[in-house]
């Protein structure tokens, strides 16, 4: 069970854009500076994150891309879905063909636990993870 990068760099770029895009759209090529992505890398995942109608895009001069809705309303569980990442503890990742063909003894368990952790990072938005960032700061420079 594992994020990929596809998984965080999709989180980390919509991050990006919602602190950025109070300017104005945010450029791929902007994103793939500050954050250390490949631009192509970022074209392939921002073409899933705007079929999952999690961003907007508009062309030419300022354009770019902005978060479709508010960062509160965008959770990571719904970026990693819409970049085709999974979490899934199961070794047959659903298939109940882990032991031989058939369902292994500790699947219920896996399941179990794939199933929390997609609950749990439901919870978790965007805005909630810039919040977060947010306060850290501010600890450190008034702590």
């Amino acid at each position: 069970m594992k994020i990929t990068s596809k998984g965080r760099y999709a989180v980390t770029a919509m991050i990006d854009i919602a602190l950025n895009q109070e300017k104005g759209a945010v450029t791929l090529s902007l994103i793939s500076e500050r954050q250390g992505i490949s631009l192509s890398y970022l074209e392939q995942l921002f073409a899933k994150l705007k079929r999952a109608q999690l961003v907007s895009s508009a062309r030419g001069p300022g354009g770019g891309y902005r978060l479709s809705r508010h960062a509160r309303e965008i959770s990571v569980s719904q970026i990693i879905h819409a970049v085709d990442e999974h979490v899934d503890a199961r070794k047959c990742k659903g298939k109940q063909n882990c032991h031989d063909g058939d369902m292994c003894l500790s699947h219920e368990l896996w399941t179990e636990l794939s199933e929390t952790i997609d609950s749990f990072l439901k919870g978790i938005s965007i805005q909630s993870i810039i919040d977060q960032k947010q306060t850290n700061i501010a600890e450190v420079k008034f702590g």
